[in-house]
């Protein structure tokens, strides 16, 4: 491969940093480096906390949660059953970032190809720009640096993920792969601790958020639909060179944070540009993951107030939270995703259940026809009026 500094590699061959540098960029070729966003994502994930692995109690009690969450959703939402039996598995923080690493490639490389594409624009624009000296010879580098930086963009916002979430399924879009449900251990125990929630009680909590959306996203039509509708959004995404290029220019060269506080600033390293055709298919976007999150969130409601008797108190250190918006979508795809998205999601799960009942509700999964739009996730009586 080049060495992207100029010069011969050869002649830092016995510098262990080099060594490392060439070993990761050489190892990948795509438009992502994903080994260095697992390396990111893990030292992230694990800075400054404790990250055990489960121990057997740990396997035991989330198998029965998991395996109890399935009889009671399938009762609750009349759904089929997945056909396949999932994998249940308690993980380290680090195992929940290198899960990621592999199961989100297929959604973030086609974005990412668009992404390096713009880079190298702004950095053949950069080159005859008004900068100064040290940033023209880095801008010069972007176009081959661009696997290295989007590596660092996801391994920030693994990391970032990582140190709060609490299951597979906290990134609520269908997978591929075979069929696991995870449960970051070291999360969930310091959430537990934390709020003093009685233990079965909240893994149960969490097992049927899990589960739910793992009957969700089992509808044969679910992981072909979210993929043809984000592809269409991506095939148009357009990346605002000139944004990136400022952000570029206003790096402190000399400063080692510097990189690191724009990959972790909300607006990221890249940017993009919605016209009015992109904001259609961004809403899309946006209606399938409010509702399926929705979804999930109804149901998890509905099963805790019946079944688990801490549940309000559960409810009530959920509440405290201050959730912050999903980085996946919108620092990396340019999706925005808001609480507020969610929430909406949610209410219009529980007033459609309001206004008829939980079968008329799970209609929504019966079809990509069946989901509901923006607007009607923004008023469920349109929902109803065209399905019903």
């Amino acid at each position: 491969m080049d060495f992207p500094l100029g010069g011969d590699p050869e002649a830092f061959a016995d510098a262990p940093l080099f060594r490392e540098l060439q070993r990761v960029m050489a190892s990948s070729s795509g438009p992502v480096n994903w080994e260095l966003a697992r390396q990111i994502g893990i030292a992230s994930a694990q800075e400054g906390r404790e990250d055990p692995a489960p121990t057997d109690a740990d396997r035991t009690t989330f198998q029965e949660a998991a395996r109890v969450a399935e009889l009671h959703v399938g009762r609750f939402t009349g759904l089929d059953a997945p056909t396949d039996v999932a994998e249940v598995r308690p993980v380290r923080r680090a195992e929940w970032v290198n899960a990621n690493t592999e199961s989100l490639k297929s959604l973030l490389d086609p974005a990412a190809q668009k992404i390096a594409a713009a880079m190298g624009e702004a950095s053949r624009e950069a080159m005859g720009a008004e900068l100064p000296p040290e940033m023209q010879a880095v801008s010069g580098l972007f176009e081959q640096l661009s696997p290295l930086l989007l590596g660092a963009q996801v391994g920030t916002v693994l990391g970032f993920l990582g140190q709060h979430v609490l299951g597979q399924y906290d990134i609520a879009v269908p997978r591929s792969g075979p069929a696991t449900l995870l449960f970051v251990v070291p999360n969930i125990a310091q959430f537990e601790k934390d709020w003093s929630l009685d233990a079965t009680d909240f893994r149960t909590y969490v097992a049927i958020h899990e589960v739910t959306h793992r009957f969700e996203f089992a509808r044969p039509w679910a992981r072909e639909r979210f993929d043809q509708i984000l592809q269409d959004f991506l095939s148009t995404l357009k990346i605002d060179a000139g944004a990136m290029q400022e952000r570029l220019a206003s790096l402190d060269g000399a400063d080692p944070e510097a990189l690191r506080s724009v990959m972790e600033s909300d607006e990221g390293l890249f940017g993009t540009v919605l016209d009015d055709e992109q904001r259609i298919k961004l809403g899309r976007i946006q209606s399938f993951m409010a509702a399926a999150e929705g979804y999930g969130d109804h149901v998890m409601h509905g099963l805790g107030r019946e079944l688990l008797p801490s549940y309000p108190r559960i409810e009530e250190a959920k509440s405290r939270l201050d959730t912050p918006n999903d980085p996946v979508f919108e620092r990396l795809l340019g999706i925005e995703m808001k609480r507020e998205h969610y929430e909406a999601g949610g209410r219009f799960c529980d007033t459609v259940v309001e206004l008829t009942d939980e079968a008329t509700l799970a209609h929504m999964w019966d079809s990509p026809d069946a989901m509901p739009s923006w607007p009607e996730v923004e008023e469920p009586r349109l929902w109803l009026a065209r399905t019903v």
